[in-house]
């Protein structure tokens, strides 16, 4: 029942860090366990291994609640932030300071409740091991926060750099796609005002959500699809009956978080090396679906095709010494191993009738979750 009470208010993405980050913290118990039942032999107190289990255990986990877990409970006052909520590092020296001492003494009591003494009583019969035990506690104790913090600060430093290359690939793509538009606009005002509004307002639209995307990691899956509604809107006014295209997302769908952008390099390469080749055009399809805990999103057209190349260069990491296509599609690769690691991938499917399928699987989160 605490358990699930505490994974209620913890944000969605960090559960599973946390309790990777507590079975390290047992895992290094069973050692200290060791060592401390091997330790105090001698001491003038009864202690059994399976007393050093419980002490080493219990000392662990209260320290772990009172540093990881208090990190969650007290973020406004630490300041910690999304997505990692590592405080700075000043305040996370004040929590340790305050959550090391109190984690220990709580931790103290449940081993003296189950051994049936007081570890207190060592202090009077030995003060010299009890200060060394204390002492080695805390050291363990802050070793661990450190570890854990430094982990977290690289792990937020490796989100803003796949933010920094998202942004570097939106100014990019987009003013090609805005110039062409704004190109074919103004040919359509002359001669077909009614297009030309339309235009004018899809235009609109995108450039609104791209801003209000671009402040967040995640956005519901309405908004991505919104956007490429827009944006398809667009090019199937510049390229006429060359392009048709379907969006298919389930009402159940709507409200599911993803990553910002995650869909627009996709599709914006089925149109730019896929179907604009094409003397005929061809058609895009975007598709949303559940497989249990895992959401699929699925963008398919019937062009050329993807090219060997950029199928190779698609599995490295994003950078600009490949074509467009190929950056892209490692781009979203990279930012779905960034956010949910082994638990989201990207599989592309060269289509025999011609064309390519893009799947994206990633898994349902809580549509209330914090991004």
């Amino acid at each position: 029942m605490t358990t699930n009470y505490i994974l209620a208010w913890l944000p969605h993405n960090q559960r599973k860090p946390l309790l990777k980050r507590l079975l390290i913290v047992w895992a290094v118990a069973l050692p200290i366990a060791v060592a401390t039942w091997i330790g105090r032999k001698g001491d003038g107190m009864p202690h059994s291994f399976d007393m050093s289990l419980v002490y080493s255990y219990a000392i662990s986990t209260f320290i772990w609640l009172f540093t990881d877990v208090a990190r969650f409970a007290f973020k406004g006052v630490l300041r910690s932030q999304a997505p990692y909520y590592w405080p700075p590092a000043l305040r996370a020296g004040l929590m340790m300071l305050i959550g090391v001492p109190i984690g220990y003494v709580l931790g103290t009591l449940v081993g003296d409740a189950y051994a049936g003494w007081s570890t207190w009583d060592l202090w009077r019969l030995n003060t010299n091991r009890f200060v060394g035990m204390l002492v080695s506690a805390i050291v363990i104790s802050a070793g661990f926060v450190t570890f854990f913090f430094q982990r977290g600060k690289a792990e937020a430093l490796a989100q803003e750099v796949t933010q920094a290359q998202l942004m570097l690939l939106q100014s990019q793509l987009e003013p090609h796609m805005l110039f062409n538009t704004l190109a074919h606009l103004r040919a359509l005002i002359g001669h077909d005002t009614e297009r030309a509004l339309a235009m004018l307002d899809h235009l609109n639209d995108y450039l609104r959500t791209t801003l209000q995307a671009s402040r967040q990691v995640l956005h519901p899956l309405s908004d991505e699809f919104s956007r490429l509604e827009d944006y398809l809107s667009l090019m199937a006014i510049r390229m006429g009956p060359r392009l048709s295209f379907e969006l298919d997302l389930p009402s159940s769908l709507h409200h599911t978080q993803v990553p910002s952008f995650i869909l627009q390099p996709l599709v914006e390469n089925a149109i730019r090396h896929g179907l604009e080749p094409v003397v005929a055009g061809g058609r895009i399809e975007v598709q949303a679906s559940a497989d249990g805990t895992q959401l699929l999103l699925t963008v398919r057209d019937n062009g050329l095709g993807i090219s060997e190349l950029a199928l190779a260069e698609s599995g490295s990491t994003a950078s600009t010494s490949g074509t467009t296509a190929s950056w892209g599609l490692a781009h979203v690769r990279q930012r779905l191993h960034t956010l949910y690691g082994n638990r989201a991938g990207m599989h592309i499917n060269p289509l025999r009738t011609g064309g390519t399928c893009v799947v994206l699987t990633l898994p349902v989160t809580n549509p209330h979750a914090a991004a």
